[in-house]
C-alpha cells in the first residue's frame, strides 16, 4: 500500500472548500463553510467494508460525476465515486458556469473537445425539453450568448480575426461595431474604439443545479447495484496487484473499493500530488504538472441595478496579463484580474475573475476583490456609484482552486505503466464546459471504442513532455 498524503484529512478545514461569505471591506469576514449534507441513501457507509465495482472514480467534481454518468448510460458497468468532501466543494461550485466558445480558438489543441462538449451540453438541454422538463430549472440553463469586448484598434482587429475564424469553423459569430455593441448592452461603457465579437449560441449553467441533476440521474442506477457514492471518505492509498502490477483497489479511510476494469483519477488540482506520491513509493517517477490556481468570484444576489443582456468578457481575459501594485501581489503569484460578467437564472450578477498561484490557500483576499470591483466599474460606470460595503448583505465571494496545466490542456488518458489507471484533470477554468466531452473520451478509452475526438493532445505522455 502507498500513502497518499494529498488525500489525507487536512488540519486546515478551509482547504479545498468553496467559501461563500459576506464581504465587508471594513472588517475581516467570517467564513460560511459549505455544509455537509446528511448521508444519502446512495452512500455506502459500512465501517472498514469491502466492495467491488467495475470502475472506481476518485474525485466527485463535475468531471468525475459526468464520467460516472457516461459509464452508466453507455455501458452495463458498475461505478463507484469517492471523494474526501462532497460535490461542489471545490472548483466546480466556485465558477460562473459558462459554456462559452467565444474564448476558444479554432484549430487549437482543445478546440475539438470544446466543440464536442458544447454540442453534448446543448443536446442534454434539448433532451430535457423533449421529456417535458425545464432545463432552466434542472440545470440553471441560460442561452445568453457571449460578447468578447475590445477597447482599442488593436483589439478590434483581433476581434475581427476571431469572428472570421469562428465563422470558418462553422459557428455563427458576429462582429459588432461600437454602435451595434451599445444597442446590445446599453449599460456597458462604449466609445468610438469599442467593439465586440458576439456568439449567440453560447450558454451558461448553474453548477450546483447541474451537479444535483447529474447525481439524481446517476442514483437511478443504485437499485441495480451499478452505482454508489463514498463522500466524506478520503482516499488513503491504492492497492496494487502482485500479479500484473495493476491497481486492483482504492483504499479509503472507511472502505476498500475493488476495481475490476478501471480506476479513474479526476481529483482536480490534487491529481498531481496523488499520482506523484503513488509512483514514487512504487519506485516509478511520474510528475503530472497540475497546479492549483486560485480564483475569486464576486456574486451580487438578486441584483437588478445593472442591465446585462449577454455574458460579457474583456479581450484581456484571453491573455491573463499580470497586475502589480496590490499589497498581495508579487511575481511568484502571477496575479491577473480580468472582467467577466453574467447574470444567472436566479438573477444573481456574477463578476470575475482573478487568477493567482498561492498554493492551496483559499483565504479571502480583500485587495483582490476590491481590484475586481474597480475593474468591472471601468466597463460598467453605474457600478462606480456603489460601494461594495453598501452591498454587504447581498454579496458573496466564491473561492476555488482551478487545476492549472502549463500547456493549457487537460490531461486525459491512461497512465504509462498502469493500463487500468486513467487521469482526467487539469481543465483549469473550463471544467464545466469540457466535462461532457471529457467524460465521453474517457469512457471510449476504457471500453476500447473509436473516439469522436482525437485524444493525442491530451495524452499523459504529452503532459510529461
Amino acid at each position: 500500500m502507498t500513502s497518499l498524503s494529498a488525500f489525507l484529512p487536512n488540519p486546515n478545514p478551509n482547504l479545498k472548500v468553496l467559501h461563500s461569505h459576506n464581504f465587508n471591506l471594513s472588517s475581516v469576514p467570517s467564513w460560511k463553510h459549505k455544509s455537509t449534507p446528511s448521508k444519502s441513501p446512495f452512500s455506502v457507509s459500512c465501517s472498514s467494508s469491502s466492495h467491488t465495482y467495475d470502475v472506481v472514480i476518485v474525485g466527485a467534481g463535475v468531471i468525475g460525476l459526468t464520467i460516472a454518468r457516461h459509464f452508466l448510460l453507455s455501458s452495463h458497468l458498475s461505478v463507484a465515486i469517492v471523494d474526501k468532501a462532497v460535490p461542489c466543494s471545490g472548483a466546480t461550485g466556485a465558477g460562473q458556469g459558462h459554456l462559452w466558445m467565444i474564448n476558444k480558438t479554432p484549430g487549437s489543441a482543445t478546440w475539438d473537445l470544446a466543440r464536442r462538449s458544447h454540442h453534448l451540453w446543448t443536446t442534454l438541454a434539448q433532451s430535457l425539453e423533449e421529456q417535458g422538463l425545464d432545463p432552466t430549472m434542472e440545470l440553471g440553463w441560460k442561452k445568453s450568448g457571449s460578447l468578447l469586448i475590445g477597447r482599442s484598434d488593436a483589439e478590434s482587429d483581433m476581434l475581427k480575426g476571431r469572428v472570421k475564424q469562428l465563422c470558418e469553423a462553422g459557428l455563427k459569430a458576429e462582429y459588432l461595431s461600437s454602435s451595434d455593441l451599445f444597442k446590445e448592452e446599453p449599460d456597458l461603457l462604449v466609445d468610438q474604439d469599442s467593439a465586440a465579437a458576439f456568439l449567440p449560441v453560447d450558454c451558461q449553467l448553474d453548477a450546483h443545479r447541474t451537479v444535483e441533476y447529474i447525481e439524481k440521474a446517476n442514483r437511478n442506477f443504485a437499485s441495480e447495484g451499478r452505482y454508489a457514492e463514498f463522500y466524506n471518505d478520503p482516499v488513503k492509498c491504492f492497492i496494487r496487484s502482485d500479479g500484473n502490477g495493476e491497481v486492483k483497489a482504492v483504499q479509503t479511510f472507511k472502505n476498500t473499493l475493488h476495481s475490476k476494469k478501471a480506476v479513474i483519477v479526476a481529483a482536480g488540482c490534487w491529481t498531481g500530488g496523488l499520482i506523484h506520491d503513488l509512483f514514487k513509493n512504487w519506485g516509478m517517477e511520474l510528475h503530472v504538472p497540475v497546479r492549483p490556481r486560485k480564483g475569486h468570484l464576486l456574486v451580487l444576489q438578486n441584483f437588478n441595478f445593472l442591465a446585462l443582456n449577454h455574458g460579457v468578457m474583456e479581450a484581456d481575459y484571453l491573455n491573463h496579463p499580470t497586475i502589480s501594485g496590490l499589497e498581495s501581489s508579487d511575481c511568484e503569484k502571477d496575479l491577473s484580474v480580468s472582467m467577466v460578467a453574467s447574470i444567472d437564472t436566479a438573477g444573481n450578477l456574477l463578476l470575475g475573475s482573478s487568477r493567482e498561484f498561492v498554493g492551496f490557500n483559499t483565504d479571502l483576499d480583500e485587495s483582490v476583490v476590491s481590484y475586481m470591483w474597480r475593474r468591472v466599474g471601468e466597463f460598467f460606470p453605474k457600478l462606480k456609484t456603489i460601494s461594495l460595503s453598501d452591498l454587504n448583505a447581498s454579496t458573496k465571494v466564491r473561492i476555488g482552486l482551478r487545476p492549472y496545466m502549463p500547456d493549457g490542456k487537460p490531461v486525459i488518458g491512461p497512465v504509462p505503466g498502469l493500463s487500468n489507471v486513467y487521469l482526467a484533470a487539469g481543465h483549469e477554468g473550463s471544467g464545466l464546459s469540457l466535462a461532457l466531452g471529457t467524460a465521453e473520451m474517457i469512457v471510449e478509452m476504457v471500453l476500447g471504442h473509436q473516439g469522436k475526438v482525437d485524444t493525442t493532445p491530451f495524452a499523459v505522455q504529452q503532459a510529461l513532455g
